[in-house]
């Protein structure tokens, strides 16, 4: 593992190392190099924003944030909310306090959240920041050429985009339910064959109420 990339140190805890070997552990290479490179990422983009937060729990938060998306953790919940409670449970029989837990699980559970992950704490703002820029490139344009390089090198996409997409799409398919009022009806929709979303209006107008 690189620890110190683009003049950025990753925290040298034994809880980060416990969690960096997890995600190592269970998530394919393409997957375990994009929460990396999220981790790296958030970082710059902290410093361009001027936020300051804890960086352990940012680096815990974004290091597990895909674990509901591998095949250990994988459950009936929305993929956030199955890797955030993963986290939680891996966090609290470490020891780590419960409010720290708390906020990792928020970071995790949200970090797919437009416009809600960055109103909270510096953390889960930090962590949705980073986890953007490299999903989709937003805000990647504010940081440091040659420090986004770096961290590229380091972990390379391989893969990512197609990767991503069926690992996703799989998602859609196993827990259709989930795929409702977030990104993943995006997806089902464009790939998945079948897929029906929960339409929103018509819950409305459906209601068992006279107006």
């Amino acid at each position: 593992m690189t620890t110190e990339i683009a003049g950025i140190h990753a925290p040298d805890t034994r809880l980060a190392h416990d969690a960096t070997v997890l995600a190592r552990e269970v998530s394919a290479p393409y997957l375990f190099h994009h929460v990396m490179r999220s981790y790296y990422f958030g970082e710059l983009a902290a410093r361009h924003h001027g936020l300051a937060c804890d960086r352990e729990l940012l680096y815990l938060s974004v290091v597990l944030h895909d674990l509901g998306l591998t095949e250990r953790f994988a459950g009936p919940e929305r993929f956030e909310v199955d890797g955030a409670n993963a986290a939680r449970a891996f966090l609290a029989d470490r020891g780590l306090p419960r409010e720290k837990v708390s906020l990792v699980w928020d970071a995790i559970a949200l970090h797919t959240s437009l416009g809600i992950a960055s109103h909270k704490e510096p953390e889960v703002a930090v962590a949705h920041l980073g986890i953007g820029i490299d999903y989709g490139g937003v805000g990647l344009e504010a940081l440091p050429r040659g420090a986004v390089e770096e961290i590229l090198r380091a972990y390379p996409r391989l893969e990512m985009k197609q990767d991503f997409r069926r690992a996703l799409c799989g998602v859609v398919e196993r827990k259709p339910h989930t795929a409702a009022g977030n990104f993943l009806s995006d997806f089902g929709r464009r790939y998945v064959p079948g897929f029906q979303p929960i339409d929103a209006s018509a819950l409305l107008e459906g209601a068992p109420f006279d107006s």
